[in-house]
């Protein structure tokens, strides 16, 4: 070899050896599968921990900007728990058997709401609902992470946070917020104690009956938490997941016939759920919306847990190269079950034929196929982030249409406060009223007035004067043609066809004049169902007519 001369220095090259001619010029290392360091664990939690406060700011923001005056449902609810609270500190007697037709135990939530209310108001009872649902997302990133890692944990946490019965049910205060709140808190047992012995289960048994008991359609969530209780111990403990399951079974059950046959609970368990009457809304019709309200959610949920069922580890997790896990079959199981929950509340509502509360249901079932929905989206991006900005699209189009449809249900219902205002000095303890919305004046007139003072529009019996007793339309029209009620507050779209018979029962009626034509705004409401076939968000404006007996 020549040496080479390079101004005033002399380089010789490097001898050659004898294999060089196999050797690659350049060697680059090969890609590692996961962009997780695992020495980096420490830094990747408190990462995660930060991503998922702003997760949780980002959904207390989305719900606290929902405003509007008490929603039927939370004017009863409250009401009802000031009366129990009354009863309990003062022995006052409950003039309304609550328990006979509540979806929920009216000495639970009520109670609970009405103490916060009593001192904060309605703001302070909704803010209650807001951190059951706050708590809800956190449990469900933890337990996510624990059944599969951080970024599908915070990829659930972030999709479940923005749908519309999430954002809703944090900023109303009705039983739904704690029913989900304290399923999520069962799962999470489930799930946490799935390495220990079989007894440590039982801790999630008083938890899932009282979800339960706070609302009664929660029970339908039941089966599934056991389900996860015998397939997430599989792995661990192979031998005692099958005993895990039947203590967990034996748990529950002991415990809500004991909550059965110790409360007068089972009449209210009846009419609101087990044997509730059928509506008329079709099987299409709420299938159509309950896609609207977590399709997108239910898609990525479905994605995920065929891919999962395909490959246990990808490249979301540090422990992917040689990790072990469940098997294809108990992944598929796993996957399976979470999407199919989903579907219980719709497939119920069918059968009941109603799309009353359907869209803060599909939310129950939102939680548990969340954790599945975080493995699509997670593998929807891909290794390093391959793919963002489709992750990007999902959640951003999940928001959106969250957010539309959040804004449209809180609208739902009219502002009561000029109405409230122009009945307030008409309304004593000594009167007898009938409204579309009674439980909405007792809230706010509850120094004034009782709830068994007033009649709603669902329903009626009335004895008139020679003893005869009427029930339905006819009991509505004889006792307004007799001057039984001393106040009359319709709103016009609440049960059109008895609002129908009242209105034409006041027409010429010499015991009432007119007070006042109160105009209000909101959207469409699920008592007109047939208007959300073609326009959704469809506007309606209304008045509060109001008559006062001369």
């Amino acid at each position: 070899m020549t040496p080479t001369q390079h101004g005033s220095q002399t380089f010789s090259p490097i001898p050659a050896q004898a294999d060089d001619h196999h050797a690659p010029a350049h060697h680059l290392p090969k890609a590692p599968t996961v962009a997780w360091s695992s020495a980096g664990c420490r830094r990747r939690t408190w990462i995660s921990r930060a991503v998922l406060l702003t997760i949780l700011a980002f959904q207390a923001a989305l719900s606290l900007r929902l405003s509007n005056t008490a929603f039927q449902d939370e004017a009863l609810y409250l009401t009802a728990g000031r009366a129990e609270v009354s009863h309990l500190l003062h022995g006052t007697a409950v003039q309304t058997d609550y328990a006979a037709y509540f979806s929920g135990s009216p000495y639970l939530y009520p109670v609970l709401a009405a103490v916060v209310d009593s001192r904060f108001g309605l703001s302070g009872a909704r803010m209650l609902s807001l951190f059951f649902m706050l708590g809800t997302t956190a449990l469900l990133y933890s337990f996510t992470r624990r059944l599969f890692n951080e970024r599908a944990g915070l990829a659930a946490a972030g999709l479940f946070s923005v749908v519309q019965s999430t954002i809703v049910m944090g900023h109303l205060a009705t039983y739904d917020a704690p029913a989900v709140f304290l399923l999520a808190s069962a799962t999470w047992i489930v799930v946490r104690t799935a390495g220990m012995s079989a007894p440590s289960v039982l801790l999630a048994a008083p938890v899932a009956v009282l979800a339960a008991g706070v609302k009664y359609a929660a029970g339908l969530y039941l089966p599934t938490i056991v389900a996860l209780a015998l397939l997430t111990a599989l792995p661990h403990r192979r031998r005692s997941a099958f005993l895990r399951a039947l203590l967990l079974v034996l748990g529950m059950s002991a415990l809500l016939v004991l909550g059965m046959y110790s409360t007068d609970l089972s009449a209210g368990v009846r009419q609101t759920t087990t044997n509730r009457e059928h509506g008329s809304d079709g099987a299409m019709f709420l299938l159509e919306q309950s896609i609207a309200w977590g399709g997108l959610l239910f898609l990525a949920a479905v994605a995920g847990g065929i891919s999962y069922a395909r490959r246990h580890r990808l490249h979301e997790s540090p422990l992917a190269p040689g990790s072990s896990g469940p098997g294809r079959v108990q992944r598929s199981l796993l996957g399976a079950l979470m999407c199919a929950t989903a579907l219980l509340a719709p497939a119920y509502q069918m059968h009941l034929g109603t799309v009353v509360s359907l869209f803060k249901h599909v939310g129950f079932g939102l939680l548990f196929a969340a954790p599945m929905a975080g493995v699509g989206l997670t593998r929807l991006v891909g290794a390093h982030f391959r793919h963002t900005h489709l992750g990007i699209a999902l959640w951003t189009a999940t928001l959106c249409i969250g957010i539309s449809q959040a804004d449209w249900r809180f609208a739902s219902w009219p502002d009561s406060s000029t109405m409230i205002r122009t009945i307030s000095s008409h309304v004593n303890r000594k009167g007898h009223y009938l409204s579309s919305t009674p439980e909405v004046a007792v809230y706010y007139l509850r120094d004034r007035t009782a709830h068994r003072q007033w009649q709603s529009v669902f329903g009626m019996e009335y004895t008139d004067g020679h003893g005869v007793r009427r029930t339905g339309t006819d009991a509505y029209w004889k006792a307004l043609r007799n001057g039984e009620f001393d106040l009359v507050v319709l709103d016009g779209f609440t049960n059109p066809r008895v609002n129908g018979v009242i209105t034409d029962a006041l027409k010429g009626n010499p015991h009432y004049r007119p007070l006042a034509a109160l105009p209000f705004h909101n959207a469409s409401n699920d008592v007109r169902p047939h208007l959300l076939r073609t326009m959704p968000f469809a506007e309606h404006n209304g008045h509060y007519r109001i008559w006062l007996k001369r």
